[in-house]
């Protein structure tokens, strides 16, 4: 063995704890940590020939790295609807990191790390109070979720003529209906061979809405004349958090053959509150559903999964069998996750899902869905106060999307949210809402309070003071 592996390996307990502290230190402070940082490094160091050990290497960390590390997990973080870490998340990841387990297959005698991810999936159908008739599994985010879940779609269009996609490749145009797509599902149409140009686009309901007309809807599946296709539905779009009517769009399925998936990356949590829940009435009737874990769920990056129901197995086999894997067995006797995902080494990231469900419960992620979304009113009710800004649409659950006020100020307005993230106490992200450059802030952090309202609001007033908008 290397003689500095062979050192690090007797200064074991040292070096984690060591870092332990380092990450108790950082998060203790990260009221005083800057919400976006300029500085940069030199990205080409030399390697070293005989390596440094871990002490040494975690010293150069925190003395070239570490000042550059931001406070995304912290309370005035609002981009990217970005949640932080809890307590017992992060317990779950340090211990998934920990344990190393290969988490592929549920009869496998190197373990049961398939098993907990199992009853995860089962808690988290629990806390979603959706139904077990949904089999799920962990991807990296809502991008490789619905990669899988638009995969299985595609695989079931091509069961409608008679053809096998996966084995022979896509041989005819597969319709997508969508109507505010996350880029997330449009960049799996591109993956997926389909195109991310390739889809219909319904409208709008009218009103400052970004759900689908059902009207519109249907006289797009009328023109179709028959043909099967693939609806991309969403609970909470970017911008608004509006919710598709679930409920007009499971009539429609009483009429017409379609694979129905909804990307509810963020939105899919309204159905742990009481006040919500309404927003996601009739979703269980979906063939497929996206849902990020990082995001209101609060563990860290990357956590996401996907629900797709169970009588579609043999589609999801078909789409991501590993083929050439004798030694696996039958896919659909044998459960591996290889068989169901696109991945083929898995990380236990299950785990801080589990211990955060454990930890918290139903009632600890209501208290969070309904204490984000109280915030994101008290936010926009300063918004509406300030006579600088004004609201782009009405706040409907946890993102605020707003804007300068005045069409004199567009402008301004890329060069005002510059200032303001660069100051280091806030950060937020630009849109565009019906034309207008804006900016969203979304609320899905656990810290965030109150007080961070009123220093968020002091910092916007200061910026406009500054650049004399």
């Amino acid at each position: 063995m290397n003689s500095v592996l062979q050192h690090d390996l007797h200064d074991l307990e040292n070096i984690l704890n060591q870092a332990k502290q380092q990450g108790i230190d950082f998060l203790n402070n990260l009221e005083h940590i800057p919400t976006s940082n300029k500085n940069t490094i030199d990205p080409t160091r030399h390697l070293n020939e005989l390596g440094l050990g871990s002490l040494a290497t975690l010293k150069e960390f925190n003395e070239r790295l570490a000042p550059l590390m931001v406070a995304s997990p912290g309370p005035r973080y609002l981009g990217f609807v970005t949640g932080g870490s809890t307590p017992a998340s992060i317990v779950g990841d340090w211990l998934a990191t920990i344990y190393d387990q290969n988490t592929q297959a549920v009869k496998a005698q190197g373990g049961t790390s398939a098993l907990i991810e199992f009853e995860t999936i089962h808690l988290l159908l629990q806390l979603l109070d959706l139904p077990n008739t949904f089999l799920g599994g962990f991807v990296t985010g809502a991008t490789m979720s619905n990669f899988t879940c638009l995969g299985v779609a595609r695989q079931w269009f091509g069961v409608q003529s008679g053809k096998d996609f996966a084995k022979n490749g896509i041989s005819e145009t597969i319709n997508i209906l969508t109507s505010t797509p996350h880029s997330s599902s449009v960049k799996t149409l591109s993956m997926l061979g389909i195109g991310s140009n390739n889809y219909t686009t319904i409208k709008t309901i009218e009103g400052n809405r970004e759900a689908i007309d059902i009207d519109d809807l249907e006289k797009s599946i009328q023109s179709l004349n028959g043909k099967p296709f693939i609806l991309i539905s969403s609970a909470g779009t970017v911008n608004t958090a509006d919710f598709d009517d679930f409920k007009a769009i499971s009539r429609l399925r009483e009429k017409y053959n379609f694979w129905w998936h909804i990307d509810a990356a963020f939105g899919g949590f309204a159905a742990v509150s009481e006040k919500f829940k309404h927003l996601v009435e009739g979703w269980e009737g979906a063939d497929s559903i996206t849902i990020d874990c990082h995001k209101w769920l609060n563990v860290p990056y990357e956590s996401a999964f996907y629900l797709i129901k169970e009588k579609h197995m043999s589609l999801q086999v078909e789409t991501f069998q590993n083929s050439n894997a004798p030694y696996l067995g039958n896919p659909l006797e044998n459960f591996n996750y290889l068989n169901v995902l696109p991945e083929n080494s898995r990380r236990l990231r299950a785990l801080p899902v589990w211990f955060s469900l454990l930890a918290y419960g139903k009632e600890g992620f209501q208290d969070i869905v309904e204490n984000s979304t109280a915030l994101a009113l008290h936010f926009a009710n300063a918004i509406i106060e300030n006579d600088n800004f004004e609201l782009l649409a009405p706040i409907r659950l946890n993102n605020v999307c707003f804007t300068l006020k005045g069409d004199h100020n567009q402008e301004n307005v890329s060069q005002f949210l510059t200032h303001l993230n660069d100051r280091g106490k806030v950060f937020m992200t630009p849109t565009v809402y019906e034309g207008r450059k804006g900016i969203r802030a979304s609320f899905v952090n656990w810290r965030t309070t109150e007080n961070d309202i009123k220093i968020i609001i002091e910092e916007m007033k200061e910026s406009i003071l500054v650049l004399e908008i």
